[in-house]
């Protein structure tokens, strides 16, 4: 199966946060979107990673993805090395995507900086021919991806671009609420985190509403790239 985005994640739930809205629109346009999370987030402080899987689970669902894999990486522990690059190499070699999202550039949470740059490395090391690579039981061929974006998380990082994503953000919410062991519930018995906050949870729509006042709509995701945009004309900026 060949896709057009994959969407990789530290923790499950990462992705849902920082760019669900517009897998969701992208989804609804007809294009066919994967997830890769990279740990099962194990060491959250709510929840349990049996739970976490349960709740991806759940989300991708609600998305409409074509499927989600997770690498079982160590959570707080991820190491940029060639070992773990290789395993994402697998997957993007697999399913060989026109686009791949990741994780903040920076961020409070150690594991988003570094499964940003393991990604980032990753889809450029996929396009070189020698690195051989095995998936399977099928050798692979040599993918690079057209476009990397990283989304944004916990920081305000100033965004390159923005998407329009009014009429998804209900979907967004449905996708990121699917992990109710992670946020604000009145019963909840278990300890206060900094995303199980009622702000927090009231964050992602006025997140999501002040970027799109700056482009002029009622709601936006923000990504960072790491090259200049191309456009054909300048009709195509809007």
């Amino acid at each position: 199966m060949k896709i057009d985005i994959l969407a990789i994640g530290a923790h499950p739930d990462d992705v849902e946060l920082g760019c669900s809205a517009t897998l969701a629109k992208e989804i609804a346009n007809g294009k066919k979107v994967g997830i890769l999370d990279l740990t099962r987030g194990e060491l959250g402080t709510r929840g349990t990673a049996e739970i976490r899987d349960e709740e991806a689970a759940n989300a991708a669902e609600i998305l409409g993805v074509k499927f989600r894999h997770n690498l079982e990486f160590s959570d707080g522990f991820l190491v940029n090395n060639a070992a773990s690059q290789l395993e994402i190499i697998k997957i993007i070699r697999k399913y060989q995507p026109e686009i791949v999202l990741c994780n903040a550039i920076d961020d409070r949470h150690i594991d988003h900086a570094k499964a940003s740059k393991m990604a980032s490395d990753a889809c450029f090391l996929s396009g070189l021919q020698k690195i051989e690579s095995i998936y399977e039981g099928n050798h692979q061929k040599a993918w690079r991806p057209k476009y990397v974006y990283h989304y944004i998380q916990w920081k305000n990082i100033e965004p390159d671009f923005v998407v329009d994503v009014t009429g998804y953000l209900e979907k967004k919410l449905e996708a990121v609420f699917a992990y109710k062991s992670q946020f604000h519930q009145k019963e909840a018995a278990e300890p206060e985190t900094p995303i199980s906050s009622t702000n927090f949870r009231d964050s992602i729509t006025y997140r999501a509403q002040d970027l799109g006042r700056l482009i002029g709509v009622d709601y936006g995701e923000g990504f960072t790239t790491e090259r200049y945009p191309a456009v054909d004309s300048i009709f195509d900026l809007i």
